[in-house]
């Protein structure tokens, strides 16, 4: 139950009609939000919403492609007319492209496809909606990222995290990070932190056909790391990648 302290604030959770997304959504609302649900699949995200909402939950589906101008555009143009500003953007939505595709097979095909979701859709969001986090006393902005796009795993040819071989999703995690931290740098004096989190490996449709783990995390615990990230005070850090494989959010991984 909420304690009453972010009662009225206002949020936004892309990719949430499912998995991660769909907890984070929930456990927002249950603190009091009005949580806008983007899910690009309608009939997803309206059986999400009424199922929140049998729960007594203010979420509102909102039709977000992260990839179509038009569709972002739209999302934050309602949020201004119902709630004039955003306390709380997550950036949930994410693609994995090249399950079972070797290194040297990965084309720029496939690059441009995990760049559209996890990069350019981030920057697309979080660049339309900075108007009304500015609006908001203490804005947060929470990427969701990955391991699997820490520079210094990658560098480690001891650690398991190097072996993986997904250079698409990989190379846009790790760009999601250095976006992560430029933001967070950019936006410090506005209020507005931002940062990073790892939700641990969990089994959703993400990891699906992974070779490696299908996830051993429930996405109810996926959701505690992004949740204390949107749920921050105005004096708490900016600028971190937090989170471990366990789901504790007292860890920070290594950029």
């Amino acid at each position: 139950m909420t304690n009453g302290q972010h009662h009225g604030e206002t949020a936004l959770v892309t990719g949430a009609n499912k998995g991660i997304g769909r907890q984070i959504a929930r456990r927002l609302a249950a603190e009091g939000m009005t949580v806008y649900l983007g899910a690009r699949d309608e009939t997803r995200g309206r059986a999400a919403e009424k199922a929140l909402a049998d729960e007594g939950l203010d979420v509102r589906f909102v039709p977000l492609d992260v990839t179509v101008q038009a569709q972002i555009d739209a999302a934050v143009q309602r949020i201004e007319a119902e709630r004039s500003r955003l306390d709380v953007l997550v950036n949930n939505a994410g693609i994995v492209v090249e399950w079972g595709v070797a290194v040297p097979e990965v084309t720029a095909a496939h690059m441009r496809q995990a760049f559209d979701v996890n990069v350019f859709g981030t920057v697309a969001v979080t660049q339309a909606c900075l108007p009304l986090l500015r609006r908001s006393p203490a804005g947060r902005v929470v990427n969701m990222s990955s391991p699997l796009g820490s520079l210094t795993f990658l560098s480690d040819p001891d650690h398991p995290i190097s072996t993986r071989g997904l250079l698409p999703y990989s190379a846009s995690k790790a760009a999601l990070n250095a976006i992560t931290v430029v933001y967070a740098n950019a936006l410090r004096e506005a209020g507005i932190r931002v940062n990073a989190a790892n939700p641990g490996l969990v089994a959703t449709d993400l990891n699906d056909r992974s070779p490696f783990s299908r996830g051993t995390r429930t996405p109810e615990e996926g959701a505690d790391v992004p949740v204390q990230l949107a749920l921050l005070r105005p004096d708490d850090p900016t600028g971190t990648f937090r989170g471990s494989m366990d789901g504790s959010a007292d860890e920070t991984v290594p950029w």
